[in-house]
């Protein structure tokens, strides 16, 4: 169809991928929306315990495959846990958080359509080494990270997760 958006041939072996530290975590783009016309990107996390985002919704689809660990989610008024091998879907605009229960926690987010992985490449640094980020890895300020957020109408509305949540 005229105009449609167009896919290309993409392959990523095992551990490859556009490494960034975003906020404390390793982020992975394994396959951009790029390659997909836009349809969708997947991307790989490793958070440190305790990680938790901010409650926030965006125009992505969101699902969490749990690869590694384990992860307590809220989503709108709901909330459960997600072990390894455990799947969650996100829809668009729904608030949600989750945080790490577990050591570390690895993670597969497919992002429908893509979209989250340009505001990670926006908000993130490239990540020298394949492993969460040192403490004094440099990161965007609150006020650019605030402004890419807006860019890309992730819609903070609330605090993160906390140990105890």
């Amino acid at each position: 169809m005229a105009g449609e958006p167009t896919a290309v041939p993409w392959w990523s072996g095992a551990g490859e991928g556009e490494r960034l530290w975003f906020l404390g975590t390793l982020v992975t783009i394994i396959v951009p929306g790029e390659a997909t016309g836009g349809r969708f990107a997947l991307i790989e996390f490793l958070m440190a315990r305790h990680t938790s985002p901010p409650l926030h919704s965006h125009p992505q689809n969101e699902t969490f495959v749990a690869l590694d660990g384990r992860l307590a989610f809220l989503v709108a008024e709901q909330r459960f846990e997600l072990d390894a091998g455990g799947t969650a879907v996100v829809p668009s605009g729904t608030q949600h958080s989750f945080r790490v229960d577990s050591e570390t926690a690895r993670v597969l987010v497919l992002s429908t359509p893509a979209g989250l992985d340009r505001l990670f490449r926006d908000a993130g640094v490239p990540a020298s080494t394949p492993t969460l980020p040192p403490a004094d890895a440099p990161a965007p300020s609150p006020e650019e990270i605030d402004r890419i957020f807006r860019l890309h109408r992730h819609d903070n509305v609330g605090p993160p997760l906390g140990p105890d949540d």
